[in-house]
């Protein structure tokens, strides 16, 4: 089976495809923008953009693991994801507190879909 890597960089390809599964490194908002709502949209909008440059959508998510950097706002972000996911389509999570690579960011998600 083939591995179809794209958006390669030094450190990561920003998606991986292999056995029509899709992997999506970590996603994260805009981190000028200091709003755990504005964060997860910019977020997940990135998600859209990179399933539909692997031929999948959101609907396809098999599992998402998400990353607060703090739990104070998982009932807001969880506002936001559940007015971005369609009905009936939620894919198996874990969402958990974490350090960030850069203490302006609020959250990141790391995305496994079906094609």
């Amino acid at each position: 089976m083939d591995i179809i890597r794209k958006e390669i960089t030094e450190k990561m390809s920003r998606i991986v495809i292999h056995n029509n599964t899709v992997y999506l490194c970590g996603q994260v908002g805009d981190k000028d923008v200091p709003c755990i709502v504005e964060q997860t949209k910019c977020m997940l909008d990135k998600v859209d953009k990179l399933l539909e440059s692997a031929n999948s959508h959101k609907d396809k998510i098999l599992s998402a693991t998400i990353y607060l950097k703090d739990m104070k706002d998982f009932n807001t972000m969880n506002k936001v994801w559940n007015a971005w996911l369609t009905p009936g389509c939620a894919p198996a999570r874990a969402c958990v507190q974490a350090a960030m690579s850069d203490e302006e960011y609020l959250v990141e998600i790391s995305v496994i879909a079906a094609v």
